[in-house]
């Protein structure tokens, strides 16, 4: 099982077998609270009715088609409304599968750009420390979660990191971004200044940084990145993949922060979690320059099998149409005041050292026990939520909540008992 305590789950499984709304119904029948949309992805609750009869009226009409040299109208009606929700100049899509293969696009995406410009020596990719960026080879060289990174050799040559964001000494417990560490995108320079600009590719950041812990951007950070990249002719990525689709109150965190990359990556929301599916959104420029600059017919050799596939398309269609119709990015911005409140009554718990929330996004971090395994105190915390019907993600000591985006106000205080009496308790 991916990142799973695979024998300690054997002892004790955790089974679910249906789920609707807000909940899933464990094996044992229990209602479990899903306090983390899935794994990030199930924004408009399970089994939405317009995506469910969506995906059975495709599978009735057109089950797969080749994107290789063939495509079906869905794929192109799909970017079109995808591309209405990027911010402007960003208005040509690449269809994936997840949010590791989004990733591992846009990197090629990046360096095929360069390039076909007659810029080849610029090679390098800059990630960050504590970045996530999926599971392929691509993503864990530009990531830097050690466990992700450390069994699997030296993984790409000509890669980077800035320095990662978490400062618990100036900044535990904001509530919203941190004050400080705008200048922490000054690392770059430094970077620039070791290797040259004339070999950097492009930076690649998630906005939010969710698989990590939740950590923040702090005030000013996104923009400042953006400007040295200009500066020096460098791509911007913007990993997406959790922040795209309402999750910070807005379709993308390129649109809430005001700050807009050259790329960005999308998967999880795309399809409310139904099925695979993820989308690279690139510049205009980054497009025509493919087109004009291309040295043979086909412009760019990358792709997929699964690549638009119909039933993916009808599932990400209906998605947006659910998330539109129930204006459930406007409803998350509205929740998030209340959520920051339930949250943040958290601080005072015995072993809590920082509590981060944006957008319907929250974070816990928990003392780590001593003598005792890292994550050990956050992992007991996640099974006795599942015990008492919540289902809580942790990575590492941290606790990080990220509910589905029609969760009630009801249901945020139902959270946030449940919670309270769980780490109370905890040793």
């Amino acid at each position: 099982m991916p990142f799973t305590a695979n024998r300690d789950f054997l002892r004790k499984p955790r089974m679910i077998t249906s789920a609707e709304g807000m909940y899933y119904t464990s094996s044992d029948g229990r209602k479990i609270m899903d306090g983390t949309a899935g794994l990030w992805c199930v924004n408009a609750g399970h089994r939405d009715p317009h995506i469910v009869e969506a995906v059975k009226h495709q599978v009735n009409k057109l089950d797969y088609a080749p994107s290789f040299q063939f495509s079906h109208p869905q794929a192109f009606e799909l970017s079109s409304k995808l591309v209405s929700m990027m911010p402007e100049g960003m208005d040509h899509v690449f269809f994936t599968n997840s949010g590791s293969e989004s990733v591992d696009t846009a990197l090629k995406i990046a360096l095929h750009y360069h390039r076909m410009r007659g810029d080849g020596s610029r090679t390098r990719l800059i990630g960050r420390e504590r970045g996530y960026h999926g599971t392929g080879f691509g993503g864990i060289s530009v990531g830097g979660i050690l466990p992700n990174r450390k069994h699997f050799g030296t993984l790409l040559t000509g890669v980077d990191h800035l320095r990662h964001t978490h400062d618990l000494d100036r900044n535990a417990f904001s509530r919203g971004c941190p004050k400080y560490g705008a200048e922490l995108a000054d690392d770059l320079e430094r970077l620039v200044a070791l290797h040259d600009a004339s070999t950097i590719a492009a930076v690649i950041v998630e906005p939010l940084a969710g698989s990590t812990g939740v950590l923040l951007p702090p005030v000013g950070y996104l923009k400042r990145l953006r400007e040295i990249c200009d500066k020096y002719g460098i791509l911007l990525i913007f990993d997406e993949v959790i922040t795209a689709f309402g999750r910070l109150g807005t379709a993308t965190a390129a649109e809430y922060f005001d700050v807009t990359p050259d790329i960005i990556t999308t998967a999880k929301g795309l399809t409310n979690g139904v099925i695979p599916m993820g989308a690279v959104i690139v510049s205009d420029k980054i497009y025509k320059s493919a087109m004009a600059n291309a040295d043979a017919p086909i412009e760019l050799f990358h792709g997929y099998t699964y690549s638009a596939n119909p039933m993916s398309c009808a599932a990400a269609l209906a998605s947006l149409e659910s998330y539109a119709s129930n204006d459930l990015f406007q409803r998350a911005a509205l929740l998030s005041p209340t959520w920051e409140k339930h949250l943040h009554a958290l601080s005072e718990l015995p072993n809590v050292v920082d509590i981060r929330n944006l957008g319907l996004v929250g974070a816990i971090e928990l003392a780590p026990r001593q003598g005792e395994a890292p994550g050990a105190r956050a992992y007991e915390a996640m099974l006795r939520a599942w015990d008492a019907g919540l289902m809580i993600r942790v990575t590492g000591d941290i606790i990080a909540l990220s509910p589905p985006l029609i969760i009630t106000e009801i249901q945020v205080e139902t959270l946030f008992e449940q919670l309270t009496k769980i780490l109370k308790d905890l040793p």
